[in-house]
């Protein structure tokens, strides 16, 4: 039997080397070109660093600065540069963790004092100048004990509990110099690699996130490869801060937030508009489809959570009160109540599938630290769907909801969406049989109604089944998961759903829960960030604005505005004393789209000079041209 270790790379070939080989080497034998541009590599999905001694066959790949993977590794050893800093900076400073993320890294740190905002570009030089250094990433493997005793002797005394939660009775550490960290890699060789760095913020924290743990602090900041990719993210941070929905929705008056409700928003007249807006679009696309809308109750008893499952897995995150001496919740899902309805009178297979649609609010007790604004709030309102269907019923109806998906992403402007399919966890309920059959008529689905670029997310399906999760793009390339339809074999069991077969028999029906939008609140913010504010006419709260010159058209400029209002488009008149410019300015800040300039030719003629929020004259226009114009890019959602 041969001792080498068989390397399968991407292109299928397989390339033979001994145990103890470093990734450096094999991308070396590989070529001169792919050595110099490799970061690290990966073994049947782990990723390891570049001059780590290979041990084990299996599917082999290099890693290099086009990677997401490699940009990770980058972003991880990023986080342990900080760090170097601060304790350099700080002294006498306790560690808490220091991941990479999707946007860069933290690391969050006991100090004995305060770090500042003004810290922060002496910590960024602190940094820049250990990158000159070249101090390498070595990793050392020690026992149990001497985890714990290295931990006590460098001061890291948060972290000496945590060395008993790893289940490897190695634990691994990455020194760099002085410095020494617990972490279980991987990193690039030395931090040279790590020249194009900015440190973001610092804000609270607690410690392992645990609000009765101890406060710490969290500083941000982002890694990249090259100088033109941090710029181009820089950029980015600034397009997201102008867009910044609750600052749009501050100064369009659209919602509010107050500490005597955190994570409970409050919709203001305008705000109410655009959230009315988008429940009619959704409700077009329902009626299309045979659904019938739904209300359930919003505090059911504990036995009806316990029954669903959701007890077992949500009850950290659900708000309690006791009535008549009985327990009851606040609820975090609507399926429940969906499946009373369905439960409350006989079914047969002719009704099937059964659409139920409900606009259903839901609470969760979200911890305050990562409240944020529209987009993680503790009450949200669900565009939630639950179908009743034959398993032979089910790819249809899934292919109609991915239909009706692409039918409202596409009204509001998402036209960049992707999917992923997420598949069974380790919490799982149900048969792994039923599973595998769910998974399949996902993946079927995806592939027949315009998704087939659909990647997989092996583990992360919803503990009662399998779903397709659908993320849109926005205006500046962020990515945000919106949509899910997910297939559920076990709740109608729980619940004891049943209709009569054809046979005459009794059976289970399939349930697909289904949301597009997903959380209200959510998808507003993400819109008003995306569109920074500027809605299509059809969304837009203030549809357009009349514009007096003098306060001798006052009367006429209230006469457009009513009978464009009596037209069917959301319009005001601006008659104060202010100067035409103001008026427009301040309308340019309110983001409306159309301003109609009223002065004494227009009175007289009966027209308006149409502007647009874009800075465009279209010209004087009868006031029904007008009309007729903005309501035909109305009904088309343009």
């Amino acid at each position: 039997m041969s001792s080498l270790l068989e390397l399968r790379l991407p292109d299928g070939s397989i390339r033979q080397v001994a145990p103890g080989t470093t990734v450096r080497q094999v991308a070396e034998d590989i070529g001169p070109g792919l050595a110099k541009a490799a970061v690290a590599g990966e073994i049947e999905g782990d990723v390891v660093e570049i001059d780590r001694p290979l041990q084990q066959s299996g599917a082999f790949r290099i890693l290099t600065a086009r990677d997401d993977d490699a940009l990770h590794v980058l972003r991880h050893s990023a986080a342990h540069l900080l760090a170097m800093a601060v304790l350099d900076l700080f002294p006498g400073t306790d560690l808490g963790f220091g991941p990479a993320t999707d946007e860069g890294f933290y690391y969050d740190f006991k100090t004995p004092r305060p770090i500042l905002e003004e810290d922060l570009p002496k910590i960024e030089k602190r940094m820049k100048e250990i990158v000159k250094e070249g101090r390498p990433y070595a990793r050392v493997d020690l026992g149990r004990d001497e985890a714990k005793g290295r931990l006590r002797e460098m001061g890291y005394e948060l972290k000496i509990p945590h060395v008993d939660e790893i289940p490897e009775d190695v634990i691994s550490f990455y020194d760099s110099g002085a410095f020494t960290d617990m972490c279980e890699g991987p990193h690039v060789p030395d931090t040279s690699w790590i020249e194009h760095i900015k440190l973001l913020s610092v804000s609270g924290a607690y410690w392992r996130g645990d609000a009765s743990g101890e406060p710490m602090q969290r500083v941000r900041g982002t890694a990249f490869f090259s100088k033109k990719d941090l710029k181009a993210h820089l950029e980015r941070l600034e397009q997201a801060r102008l867009r910044d929905h609750r600052k749009v929705g501050r100064e369009m008056d659209l919602f509010s937030l107050h500490a005597e409700g955190p994570g409970f928003p409050f919709w203001h007249p305008k705000g109410t508009i655009l959230w009315n807006e988008l429940e009619g679009l959704v409700r077009e696309e329902l009626l299309k489809r045979g659904y019938g809308e739904v209300r359930t109750p919003t505090v059911l008893s504990d036995e009806l959570w316990k029954r669903s499952g959701h007890w077992d897995h949500f009850k950290d995150d659900m708000y309690f009160m006791d009535i008549d001496e009985r327990s009851f919740a606040v609820k975090p899902m609507n399926c429940p109540g969906c499946c009373l309805i369905f439960g409350s009178k006989p079914h047969s297979y002719k009704e099937l599938p059964l659409r139920m649609a409900e606009f259903g609010g839901v609470h969760r007790n979200e911890m305050s630290g990562v409240l944020h604004g529209l987009l993680r709030v503790r009450a949200f309102t669900q565009d939630d769907a639950h179908v009743y269907c034959t398993e032979e019923q089910l790819e249809d109806e899934i292919g109609d909801m991915l239909d009706m998906t692409h039918a409202i992403y596409g009204a509001v402007g998402f036209t960049d969406i992707k999917t992923r399919l997420a598949t069974r966890p380790e919490d799982a309920m149900g048969e792994p049989e039923a599973w595998e059959r769910a998974e399949k008529a996902l993946g079927r689905a995806l592939d027949a109604h315009g998704f087939a670029g659909w990647t997989l997310a092996p583990g992360e399906g919803a503990f009662y089944g399998p779903k397709i999760e659908v993320h849109v793009t926005d205006a500046i390339g962020r990515s945000w998961q919106c949509g899910t339809v997910q297939v559920d074999f076990s709740m109608p069991e729980r619940f004891g759903l049943e209709y009569t077969g054809p046979d005459g028999q009794k059976h289970t029906p399939v349930m697909i829960h289904r949301a597009i939008l997903g959380s209200m609140e959510r998808f507003v913010g993400i819109l008003i960030e995306h569109y920074a504010g500027k809605f299509p006419l059809w969304l837009a709260p203030v549809q357009a604005k009349v514009l007096s010159i003098t306060e001798k058209q006052a009367d006429y400029a209230q006469e457009v505005a009513e009978r464009l209002q009596a037209g069917g488009v959301r319009a005001e008149a601006d008659v104060r004393g202010d100067k035409i410019g103001a008026k427009i300015r301040d309308a340019t800040l309110e983001r409306v789209p159309y301003m109609l300039v009223v002065g004494g030719r227009e009175a007289e003629s009966g027209q308006v000079d149409v502007r647009t929020r874009a800075g465009d004259r279209l010209g004087a226009l009868e006031v029904d041209a007008f009309l007729d114009r903005a309501l035909d890019e109305i009904r088309n959602r343009a």
